[in-house]
């Protein structure tokens, strides 16, 4: 196998993404976010982040922490619920239930989680928030949840039992209750990230323990269930966890630009290979692409999501070469590399060649790689390694670049759980 001009390997945080190649920091990223954020670290815990450095978040399968990290590039998002872990608050309404404050070791290793005590009444036991009425955005709530003497509990991202989800924290399922879609998550110590995303609903949440058939029901005054780290955002998906504690709080977009130089790139014929995976699936296309800073628009390279299809566009003076495949799992963690060179045009994913052109290109200047294409379409999502060869590899090595070494392997890398 040749060996990378340019590679990224996930090992380090600071204030760039750093390219183990080349070794003179040229193939480095200047990385860039305005805020604090969070991350899951390799003890499987939540930790916080300073601003303007770069998260490594661990992978966790059944809530143990398996394999190498990643690096997670996310948008802005904003926690409106100002009180994301002191739930004994004013600011949330209670009804039917009590707040036991520091009860229990929380997902980020304290002792900060709650419990929500049921009461004696017959009907629901809730928390509640109000933020708004629809005003046509998708929404999502998440909340870290772990049983107690209850196994179950229902969350709503709006004010009507089809925004709502319920959760069975003892076997890791959901069942959604009418239109919302929800998610959950094994993280740690019995914890479960539970969300519910609804779209143009208005805009509440409640929290409410479930006695495993309603949450309508008797409660016996002692029964409840650990609650940690709720969180509201507008989005079709769950960002990281965003503390609040009196205000609400905004995460800055985060971005990673200008690795390499001219003298890294080959115009003639090179590969580009990724592992990543996007967060969500949405039509507007998020970028890694090779380029040049002067003439962008006809010399360029570049590898995109668009909504849940791996695509790839060649723009330069001979013509644009613009191709979007069938592949349709963008959230999984995929292998994937473009070979460029003029007549010998390839796509190969995950050990297959997927697509192949035979089109003349003209390149020249190429001078920058980036996680999106001209300051636009930002790659927002998962990268486990990128690298960049400067010559066009044969399809023996690009088979064994982009292939799984393994099923274990295959299995920990997208996150499934081996039976």
């Amino acid at each position: 196998m040749a060996k990378p001009k340019l590679a990224l390997i996930p090992a380090a945080q600071g204030t760039k993404l750093y390219s183990v190649l080349p070794s003179d920091g040229v193939g480095d990223f200047t990385f860039a976010r305005g805020s604090v954020a969070t991350r899951i670290n390799a003890q499987g815990l939540i930790e916080n982040v300073a601003s303007g450095v770069s998260r490594l978040n661990y992978p966790m399968i059944d809530g143990i922490q398996k394999g190498c990290p990643h690096h997670i590039l996310e948008p802005a998002r904003t926690n409106v619920v100002q009180y994301s872990e002191n739930f004994s608050q004013s600011y949330w309404t209670k009804s039917g239930l009590s707040i036991v404050s520091n009860n229990a070791i929380s997902p980020d290793g304290s002792l900060n989680a709650s419990k929500l005590v049921e009461g004696t009444n017959n009907g629901t036991h809730y928390l509640e928030k109000v933020f708004g009425s629809a005003d046509g955005s998708t929404n999502t709530v998440s909340l870290f949840a772990k049983k107690a003497e209850r196994n179950h509990i229902t969350i709503y991202c709006g004010g009507n039992s089809s925004d709502s989800s319920t959760f069975n924290l003892k076997n890791g399922t959901s069942v959604d209750n009418g239109t919302s879609t929800s998610k959950i998550e094994l993280i740690s110590n019995g914890w479960y990230r539970c969300s519910v995303t609804s779209i143009n609903k208005n805009k509440y949440i409640y929290i409410m323990p479930n006695n495993g058939e309603s949450d309508v029901y008797t409660g016996d005054g002692s029964s409840g269930i650990y609650v940690y780290g709720a969180q509201f955002e507008a989005g079709s998906y769950p960002t990281s966890y965003i503390p609040t504690s009196g205000t609400a709080v905004t995460r800055s977009a985060e971005t990673a630009t200008g690795a390499g130089n001219a003298s890294t790139f080959n115009d003639s014929e090179g590969v580009l290979m990724t592992e990543i995976s996007a967060f969500d699936v949405v039509a507007n296309s998020k970028a890694i692409s090779i380029y040049k800073t002067s003439s962008p628009t006809s010399n360029a390279v570049i590898l995109y999501y668009n909504a849940n299809r791996i695509a790839f566009d060649i723009l330069n003076p001979s013509g644009t070469v613009s191709v979007n495949t069938d592949i349709n799992n963008a959230k999984e963690l995929n292998k994937v590399a473009i070979k460029y060179k003029s007549g010998d045009i390839a796509l190969w994913f995950n050990g297959l060649e997927l697509v192949t052109r035979t089109n003349t290109l003209s390149l020249s200047g190429l001078d920058k790689l980036e996680f999106d294409f001209v300051s636009n379409n930002d790659f927002y999502g998962k990268t486990k390694q990128l690298q960049y060869f400067d010559s066009a590899l044969a399809d023996t090595q690009l088979e064994q670049l982009t292939s799984w070494q393994s099923f274990t392997d295959m299995a920990n890398g997208q996150l499934y759980t081996i039976e």
